[in-house]
């Protein structure tokens, strides 16, 4: 595997949510009356944190790949023990569905059942955000050659919080995108679509199968429903003739900026590798030179 391209993975998602701190739940418009283009790591913003702070996004993803480089293989138990010490440290960004999951697995649930319980008990609406999506890139790296296993581990990852097939199947559509791009796939969202089939639910199908033939899309959302951030997020990693352009794109549509910047960030981070990431960009993320270790330990694992 490309090393440049396994660093992108977990560079770019972190660029994306670092640049889209900042501006999370601002319009389009009101980023563009106070930035013009947002292209550069800024200070402040919501959360009020200083510029190149990350955040639950990140912060999960490298839970998940501290876990897959430690214990040299998936194991959703050790993941979902990261989460909740994660949690117990106060992150000053966590969603609905993951804080209330966790609260449970802090509670004693096991790591299949806690994400379980919210989603039953959650309303439609409110039962199938990103929270799982923008932090499971990171298996793409070990799993690329293997989907079958790439396919599971990413619906597991995703079940400790997220339950809902749309979140299960979104997070194995993703990763299998992802190992597409680092395998050289000349089609990889398709690819992954045709791979999960009918275990897809219909609103992914039918969000991504337009984007997978190469078709204009009219509108792209840009809220924290799951199918629509991954069809915006893919929309811009997949199209970009850049990974900064997929990236500043993906957070200048304003909404759920980090989120969708970090999921447009993994995928072209896939496609271009790290070294075409903006190097102003990666000098402002404390967390770079961990993210660049476990890039490499994780193409060693399995």
């Amino acid at each position: 595997m490309d090393l440049d391209r396994a660093r992108g993975v977990l560079l770019g998602l972190a660029c994306g949510d670092a640049l889209g701190r900042p501006v999370e739940f601002s319009s389009a418009s009101e980023i563009s009356a106070e930035h013009g283009r947002l292209d550069e790591m800024i200070g402040h913003g919501t959360w009020n944190q200083p510029a190149g702070t990350i955040t639950d996004d990140t912060e999960q993803a490298l839970c998940i790949a501290r876990s897959l480089a430690e214990q040299q293989e998936f194991d959703p138990a050790d993941i979902a023990e990261r989460f909740v010490a994660w949690y117990d440290s106060g992150p000053f960004d966590i969603g609905g569905m993951t804080r209330r999951s966790l609260s449970r697995l802090q509670r004693g649930d096991a790591w299949d059942e806690a994400g379980q319980q919210v989603w039953e008990s959650s309303p439609e609406g409110q039962n199938a955000g990103n929270g799982s999506v923008m932090r499971c890139p990171p298996l793409a790296i070990p799993y690329a050659a293997d989907w079958e296993r790439l396919a599971e581990v990413s619906r597991q990852s995703s079940q400790i919080t997220h339950a809902d097939p749309r979140c299960t199947e979104g997070c194995a559509i993703l990763n299998l995108t992802v190992a597409g791009l680092l395998e050289d796939a000349d089609t990889p969202l398709q690819d992954a679509l045709d791979y999960v089939g009918s275990d897809a639910p219909e609103e992914i199908v039918t969000a991504l199968e337009p984007l997978a033939r190469g078709d204009s899309t009219d509108t792209l959302e840009t809220s924290g429903y799951v199918v629509y951030s991954l069809q915006t997020a893919l929309h811009d990693g997949l199209v970009a003739e850049s990974a900064e352009e997929a990236i500043v794109t993906a957070v200048n549509r304003g909404g759920d900026t980090d989120t969708i910047g970090a999921i447009a960030g993994a995928v072209a981070g896939a496609r271009f590798g790290s070294s075409q990431l903006p190097d102003r960009w990666l000098s402002a993320i404390d967390e770079l030179d961990e993210l660049e270790v476990l890039a490499t330990q994780l193409t060693n694992v399995g």
